[in-house]
């Protein structure tokens, strides 16, 4: 349990914050926001989009634009069988994204080739990548523009902490919804 309270306690706040004035930036400006992952990060991707699109966007004068790229089964399910497994998420970005969008992926491993691929993509393409990583930080901690690494290799600590950094700033909005106003 010190390994976990440890990793806790490492949560880089700078980082959380610059994070909730770049999502109430993307408010504003009407960018839409991509969350996406693999397994429990999935689940936790799916839950952020879920707070965002509900509870934080009920406070605010305008919603959220942000969608969980592991909810279209259908489509990743034909991406998977027509192409690949990596391209599910950066097939659906072909479909949806606009320059200056931004990528949210969250990974303990920050090896995945799916999340790998469509990061790269959205970089080429002009999208602000972020990313949420466990203590191997993997490719993905070089190729995102802006990163949050959980100091821990445990997945269910390192799952555990990405989700309360996302609870972070779903109540950043939810408990101060002057702050889209504020940037």
């Amino acid at each position: 349990m010190s390994d976990y309270k440890k990793a806790v306690e490492n949560i880089p706040l700078d980082s959380v914050y610059k994070l909730i004035e770049r999502f109430a930036r993307a408010n504003t400006e009407r960018k839409q926001i991509f969350v996406f992952g693999n397994g429990g990060s999935a689940a936790n991707a799916s839950h952020f989009v879920n707070d965002m699109a509900k509870s934080a966007s009920d406070v605010l004068p305008d919603r959220f634009k942000c969608l969980s790229l592991n909810e279209h089964m259908s489509l990743i399910t034909a991406i998977s069988n027509d192409y690949a497994y990596k391209d599910i998420f950066r097939r659906q970005m072909e479909n949806f994204a606009n320059k200056d969008d931004l990528l949210l992926t969250l990974s303990v491993s920050g090896d995945s080739p799916n999340l790998v691929e469509a990061v790269d993509w959205a970089n080429k393409n002009g999208l602000h990548t972020i990313a949420f990583l466990g203590g191997k930080r993997g490719r993905l901690a070089d190729l995102a523009r802006e990163s949050i690494v959980v100091d821990s290799i445990h997945y269910g600590h390192v799952e555990d902490i990405h989700m309360l950094i996302c609870h972070m700033i779903i109540y950043a909005f939810m408990e101060n919804p002057g702050i889209v106003n504020s940037n």
